[in-house]
């Protein structure tokens, strides 16, 4: 196995491992919600719900948008399951920005997640104007970005964890708020940017700075 498909392999296997940890929520068990928000989630289940149902069908579909195999061999279940993913990113964005403005953390956190929201729901729209146009290279760069920022909800995971373990031997830095807020940018940028060094546009960024700007005038 080539070590592209190992990733591939990998970002799956974590994939499909948190849709099944958050279809726990499905259940409306307000057990399940961490203490700290139970009370805020009580108040909104509705874009709760919205953002969970969004995130699990885009989380499911995402890794299969970047299978060069299926899109080479089936483009036509490609196409149906990119379809699923731009809903997935649909409900799931607009649950987050509804909920972002409540996100435990304080200001930095709250900051945090709405912008995910408004990258995730942004770069999608371009990716799928672009294959609308049938512009390939382009949907392609978007879609990357895309699929990056759906993947938050597994480091966004794997940062908590961390600190749970630090925090369990007693070497975690600073309180879970202050942790919690930091991850609220470190689960999305660093993916962003990742992302976005491996697709960047040969002309310096400037059309993908159009696309943005008409993305947001539109």
């Amino acid at each position: 196995m080539t070590g592209r498909r190992l990733l591939w392999a990998l970002a799956t296997l974590l994939s499909t491992l948190v849709v099944l940890v958050a279809s726990a929520y499905l259940r409306f068990d307000p057990a399940l919600y961490f203490d700290e928000q139970r009370a805020v989630y009580l108040a909104h289940q509705v874009p709760l719900y919205l953002h969970v149902t969004g995130a699990m069908l885009a989380l499911a579909t995402a890794p299969w948008q970047l299978s060069r195999t299926l899109r080479r061999r089936v483009p036509r279940v490609h196409r149906v399951l990119g379809r699923l993913f731009g809903l997935g990113v649909l409900v799931g964005g607009v649950g987050g920005l509804a909920l972002a403005p409540t996100a435990f953390g304080g200001p930095v956190a709250r900051a945090g997640f709405a912008a995910l929201a408004a990258a995730w729901l942004t770069t999608t729209v371009l990716g799928v104007r672009a294959a609308r146009r049938r512009d390939v290279a382009t949907h392609r760069r978007w879609m990357v970005r895309a699929v990056a920022l759906t993947f938050a909800a597994v480091t966004l995971r794997l940062y908590l964890g961390a600190w749970s373990g630090l925090d369990a031997a007693g070497l975690a830095p600073g309180t879970f708020a202050q942790a919690y807020a930091a991850i609220a940018w470190l689960a999305w940028v660093p993916n962003l940017a990742v992302a976005w060094a491996l697709t960047r546009d040969r002309s310096g960024g400037r059309d993908d700075v159009r696309l943005i700007s008409a993305a947001w005038q539109t």
